[in-house]
């Protein structure tokens, strides 16, 4: 669960902009159904944010990107980062699964600006969970804070059994994921995965927002290349030349993470300009801002300049948390397909990608 430091300060930009939720309001009367025990019950589509099976905010393109080739080559299992942060709600440890309010604000924001950056050639699959409310990460009750992550993982640990017997029939798989989410995607990576027989269809884990130990697991590794398969991807994104407190102490411990660079894909520290950022999707879905944001890995973690888009001299903040994936979208969008491609030829199959 380490760092306990990723406190505030690392959800601020969440809580920021939460306090201008009302927009999710209008969406509530799309989640109306109940849940008679409390619990999600994945053979029902009102438990997935996500499903090949419904059409949904994953199923997203921005406008310009509307004449690209799409397939489903793979699976997309994406796991959603914390919705569940309106401070009224402090003393509830995790989020009802039937929370309406909830349900369209995950959808509406993380599912539609961040699930569908893996939609291309891939059916994306992401459950609802009962996610652990972002006082959890930086309240004084550590083991309150550990029960309601516990509850958060069952839940996704029950969906992705319930896709795996489902949905998968032996497909290529890709896990997705972003803050909670990702602290959610090491445990699931670590029970299903890690020198197991289900690695051999696992094209690639990004595990972003969330610091990733080098030591997580005994037989996945970090990537190192751009087409690299049956390896993982992490990254948290600051402002060049801000050091948070918590990344500090990770220093200070010699703590060896696992950072990738999203515009190289490679983990060396060198420094790659913002004219190889292909695309960011930000708050206005259907734009595609381009050369927005550099990367350099340093000391643990991927730092940019401050991002280049309409009106981003306002933008003060030191951690680009919320952004981590938004920041590098189209790039992230075209590893995917590059790193199917190779699984796919690696594995014999004669299906290419377009």
């Amino acid at each position: 669960m380490s760092p306990k430091k990723a406190i505030l300060t690392l959800f601020a930009p969440i809580l920021i902009i939460s306090g201008c939720a009302d927009k999710y309001q209008s969406y509530r009367s799309l989640y109306p159904f109940k849940s008679p025990t409390g619990q999600p019950d994945y053979a029902n589509l009102d438990y997935w944010a996500a499903h090949p099976g419904k059409k949904d905010p994953s199923d997203s393109v921005p406008r310009p990107l509307g004449a690209e080739t799409r397939d489903t080559l793979a699976d997309v299992f994406f796991i959603h980062p914390t919705t569940f942060t309106d401070k009224k709600d402090a003393a509830r440890s995790n989020a009802a699964i039937d929370d309406d309010y909830i349900n369209a604000k995950t959808d509406y924001s993380t599912i539609l600006l961040q699930a569908s950056a893996f939609n291309q050639q891939s059916r994306v699959f992401s459950p609802r969970y009962r996610q652990a409310h972002i006082g959890n990460f930086y309240g004084a009750d550590s083991a309150l804070a550990v029960q309601a992550l516990q509850l958060a993982y069952s839940d996704v640990r029950s969906a992705f059994r319930y896709y795996l017997q489902q949905y998968n029939n032996g497909r290529p798989i890709i896990i997705a994921s972003h803050s909670q989410g990702a602290l959610m995607a090491i445990e699931l990576l670590k029970e299903f995965f890690d020198n197991k027989p289900l690695q051999q269809q696992l094209v690639v884990a990004y595990v972003v927002g969330w610091p990733l130990e080098t030591n997580s697991f005994t037989s996945l590794r970090a990537c190192a290349q751009p087409a690299q398969t049956n390896c993982v991807c992490s990254w948290r994104t600051f402002k060049m030349g801000y050091e948070a407190p918590w990344v500090k102490k990770e220093k200070e411990r010699s703590a060896a993470l696992i950072v990738t660079n999203p515009l190289s894909w490679t983990n060396d520290t060198s420094f790659v300009s913002r004219k190889e950022n292909k695309g960011s999707v930000l708050t206005h879905f259907n734009k595609v801002y381009k050369s927005t944001a550099d990367a350099q890995i340093q000391n643990g973690v991927l730092y940019s300049y401050r991002p280049h888009f309409p009106g981003s001299f306002l933008y003060r903040t030191d951690n680009y948390h919320i952004g981590d994936i938004n920041l590098y979208y189209l790039n992230i969008r075209e590893n995917v397909r590059d790193r199917l491609s190779t699984f796919l030829r690696t594995a014999g199959n004669n299906q290419s990608v377009q």
